[in-house]
C-alpha cells in the first residue's frame, strides 16, 4: 500500500533546514524566562515578561525585557549553557540540522559580569552537548552591539580572536541600526577579517535606507547581509548583489512591515515578495523565534502562504543557505546533495495540488 500524501505542514516540519540568523536571547523559552526572573527577585514584573511571548498586530516594545537578561537574569556561565542547549534542542525537533547564532558578548561582559572565556566555553559545550543529543551542528556568531561604542566592538573582536576557537565562526552586528549605520565599526570589521573570521551585519532594517546594504557590503566588506530589505528600493543596486551572489537572511515575520503595511496589504508589499525577482538570493529565518511567537517550520511556512512562493522556490531558499553557510566546501557539496534527495523524496510524498512555482 502507498503511504498517504503527505500534508504541507507535514512537509515543512520534515525538509531539512539551516538557520543562519537566529539570536540567543531571541530563543529563549517562556518558562526559562520565568524562571531566571523569578530567581533574580523579579526584577521584571509578570505581565513584561508575558508580552515579551505575545505577537499581536502592532507588537509591543521588547528592549527593556531584551537588555534584561544581561542586566539581571543571566548570571553564570551555566544559565547561558542552558539557553544555548534549549535553543538547539528547540531546533533540532524542527529539523534544523545546522545554524549559526549570535549572540552578544559586551552585553554579557559587561551587564552580566561573565568574563567572556567562560561564557564563550558555556555557549560551546552547550554546541557539543546539543550535536550529541540532537544531531544539530551550532557554530557561535559573536555579534557587535551596535548601541555601544565603536570602540567596544574593536573590544569584543579583541576577545573573540583572544580565544580563537572552530565553533565561534564569525562576527556579526544587531540592535538598533536606525541612528548606529555601519560605518561607525570599520574598524572592528576590519579587525576580524584580518583575523580570520566570518562576517555579516543587520543592514536595510526597519526601513532604514538601502545605503546601509551598499556600505556594509563595500566598506565592511561582510559576506552576507541579515535582512537587507531597502535593497528593492534600488534595483540597480538589487541587480549589483544579483550578480556578486550576495545571501540575504531574511525573517517572515520581521515586525517593523506589520507595524508599517496596512494588514490587508503587508504580505502583497513586503520586499520579501520582490527580492528573488530582482535575481536576489535569500534564505528565511527565524530572527527571534520565541519573542516572534514562530517556529522553523512556520518561518518556511509563511514563505509559501503569506509570500506565495512554491516548491521549486523553497528548494532554491534551502541551497542558498547551504551556499552562504560558512562551512568548509567539502561539506557544503555532501549536504548540498543529502538535503536536495530528502527534500525532493519528502516532495513526491506531496498531495497533487501543492503548488510547484510561486504565484
Amino acid at each position: 500500500m502507498m503511504p498517504a500524501p503527505t500534508s504541507l505542514d507535514a512537509f515543512l516540519h520534515a525538509i531539512p533546514k539551516a538557520e543562519l540568523h537566529c539570536h540567543l536571547f531571541g530563543t529563549v523559552r517562556h518558562g526559562t524566562f520565568a524562571a531566571l526572573n523569578r530567581r533574580a527577585g523579579a526584577p521584571l514584573a509578570e505581565q513584561e515578561v508575558e508580552d515579551f511571548y505575545t505577537r499581536g498586530e502592532k507588537p509591543v516594545g521588547v528592549l527593556r525585557v531584551l537588555r534584561a537578561l544581561d542586566a539581571h537574569l543571566v548570571r553564570t556561565p551555566d544559565d547561558l549553557h542552558r539557553l544555548a542547549f534549549e535553543y538547539l534542542e528547540d531546533a533540532a525537533a524542527h529539523h534544523v540540522r545546522y545554524s549559526e547564532f549570535f549572540w552578544n558578548p559586551t552585553g554579557t561582559v559587561h551587564a552580566s559580569g561573565i568574563a567572556y572565556r567562560a561564557a564563550q566555553e558555556a555557549i560551546v559545550r552547550a554546541i557539543h552537548d546539543a550535536h550529541r543529543d540532537c544531531g544539530i551542528t551550532g557554530r557561535l556568531i559573536a555579534a557587535i552591539d551596535r548601541e555601544a561604542s565603536p570602540e567596544a566592538a574593536v573590544q569584543m573582536v579583541e576577545w573573540v580572536t583572544a580565544n580563537r576557537c572552530e565553533e565561534v565562526i564569525g562576527i556579526g552586528i544587531d540592535y538598533r541600526e536606525v541612528d548606529r549605520p555601519p560605518e561607525l565599526f570599520v574598524q572592528a570589521y576590519r579587525d576580524a577579517r584580518r583575523a580570520g573570521l566570518r562576517t555579516t551585519a543587520h543592514a536595510g532594517e526597519f526601513g532604514m535606507p538601502w545605503t546601509n546594504v551598499r556600505t556594509a557590503l563595500e566598506l565592511l566588506q561582510v559576506d552576507r547581509i541579515d535582512h537587507g530589505y531597502t535593497v528593492v528600493d534600488q534595483p540597480a543596486f538589487a541587480r549589483e548583489c544579483a550578480e556578486r551572489g550576495v545571501l540575504f537572511t531574511v525573517v517572515p515575520t520581521n515586525s517593523y512591515y506589520l507595524r508599517t503595511l496596512p494588514p490587508e496589504r503587508w504580505a502583497l508589499d513586503h520586499p520579501i515578495r520582490r527580492m528573488p525577482g530582482l535575481g536576489l538570493r535569500i534564505h528565511p529565518n527565524t530572527d527571534d523565534p520565541t519573542l516572534h511567537k514562530v517556529t522553523p517550520t512556520q518561518a518556511w511556512a509563511m514563505m509559501v502562504r503569506d509570500f506565495g512562493f512554491g516548491l521549486d522556490d523553497l528548494r532554491g531558499f534551502m541551497l542558498n543557505g547551504l551556499d552562504g553557510a560558512w562551512i568548509d566546501d567539502s561539506t557544503r557539496r555532501d549536504w548540498r546533495a543529502t538535503w536536495s534527495a530528502e527534500f525532493d523524496a519528502l516532495r513526491a510524498r506531496l498531495a497533487p495540488d501543492i503548488p510547484t512555482s510561486g504565484t
